[in-house]
């Protein structure tokens, strides 16, 4: 089993920052891919970003330029660096971390709200 720890979350007004961080714990040497996705209301969950160990990244076009993942392998964390927030961006926060990009053996935290609002 992998623990997910998120923090971070929050509110914020539309153009300001957020930074998420995620640390993992447990059978850590199954995981490559860590990652986030996020549910808004009434939506599906989605991808926002994930990371490979070897640093190999992917985005949603929703925030490519704005967001930023990165991966601190020595302190099993990853990080989400959210500049640029549009109220579109609300939602719940799910850090998550697989073997591969798949959904089969993720394992997800607890989820943690961002409210973009003015």
């Amino acid at each position: 089993q992998v623990q997910l720890v998120e923090s971070g979350g929050g509110l914020v007004q539309p153009g300001g920052s957020l930074r998420l961080s995620c640390a993992a714990s447990g059978s850590i040497f199954s995981i490559n891919t860590m990652g986030w996705n996020r549910q808004a209301p009434g939506k599906e969950r989605e991808l926002v970003a994930g990371i490979t160990s070897g640093g190999s990244t992917r985005y949603a076009d929703s925030v490519k330029g704005r967001f930023t993942i990165s991966r601190d392998n020595a302190k099993n964390t990853v990080y989400l660096q959210m500049n640029s927030l549009k109220p579109e961006d609300t939602a719940v926060y799910y850090c998550n971390a697989g073997p591969t990009w798949g959904l089969t053996g993720r394992f997800w935290g607890q989820g943690t709200q961002v409210t973009v609002s003015s």
